[in-house]
């Protein structure tokens, strides 16, 4: 991909790490995203927050490392996988053309091969966890596989999303809390909230080509109300929050940890320009930080539980 490529993609990020690979081997990266750090970030942070809420930050950091190799991964193969259905949609769509298969600088058959690859990561990850955890990972892939062709079904393939890119809350849980309990499963519940709010704001940039294409998303759905939908999803996530941190831990002072993290969500919503797709990438990618707050709370909160 060259460099005008890279600068028609308005979501790039580190295109100078980029830049700096072998060209036979840039086009792979870019395929699996890992230009575009936010994507397994967000993919992580549940995950995270599940230990720490769970109490197992500390004396379970190893794990938190290993959720971050396993989100770098399988969001990568998730990505490639994404691409390998929807790159002939992908040709038609501005942002989405300059993609390695939709642009043809990487072919059908190499891509299953990375594809294969990055999986071979994510199951080095899976033999870290104990058989509970492992069985309820692998549970994820049947909704995985079938999120790309649910924008051709359904005016929200971002609850779709919500139910794959929150599963990590599932996993953390279950590994330091042995079972998937209360508390955990309230956790996944706001996780998959806090993701249709996000990837709400983040499909604003393809409103026009997906209405020409006839792809759906919500953002198409709320029309003039995306502020609104966003805000209520903010909302109902910070509120099965409030729920999982109150089991773990029944105090009122437990739940002003998630303080920064509603003020932040109030700050995305206020700020946001629905008319400019920078404003909303900039507050999209808003949302690692959200997730680093979000974490933030469940360790004090976790830490403090089992002391």
């Amino acid at each position: 991909m060259n460099a005008d490529n890279l600068a028609a993609t308005p979501d790039t990020e580190h295109r100078g790490a980029i830049g700096a690979l072998p060209p036979r081997i840039r086009p792979f990266a870019l395929l699996a995203r890992f230009d575009r750090p936010i994507g397994w970030w967000l993919l992580f942070w549940p995950g995270a927050w599940a230990v720490a809420l769970a109490g197992g930050a500390i004396a379970r950091w190893d794990l938190l490392l290993w959720l971050l190799a396993g989100a770098i991964a399988m969001r990568g193969a998730g990505c490639v996988y994404n691409d390998i259905v929807d790159r002939d949609l992908d040709a038609q769509v501005a942002r989405t053309r300059s993609r390695p298969l939709a642009s043809g600088a990487v072919s059908l058959k190499a891509a299953w091969a990375w594809l294969l690859l990055l999986c071979l990561v994510g199951l080095a990850v899976l033999l870290q966890l104990r058989v509970y955890a492992a069985v309820v990972a692998v549970l994820s892939i049947a909704l995985v596989a079938a999120y790309p062709f649910m924008k051709r079904i359904t005016w929200w393939p971002q609850a779709w999303l919500g139910l794959v890119f929150s599963w990590a809350a599932l996993v953390g849980w279950s590994e330091v809390a042995g079972a998937l309990t209360l508390p955990g499963l309230l956790l996944y519940a706001g996780s998959i909230a806090w993701v249709i709010g996000y990837d709400t704001i983040y499909a604003l940039q393809d409103r026009e080509d997906d209405a020409l294409i006839g792809v759906r998303s919500s953002a198409l759905r709320l029309g003039a109300h995306v502020k609104g939908g966003v805000g209520a999803f903010y909302a109902i996530a910070l509120a099965f929050w409030v729920a999982a941190i109150w089991l773990v831990r029944p105090d009122v002072l437990a739940l002003l940890a998630l303080l920064p993290l509603a003020l932040h969500f109030a700050w995305q919503i206020a700020t946001l320009d629905l008319a400019d797709g920078a404003s909303a990438l900039h507050r999209f990618r808003s949302n690692r930080f959200a997730g680093l707050l979000m974490f933030a709370a469940c360790f004090v909160v976790g830490t403090a539980a089992t002391l």
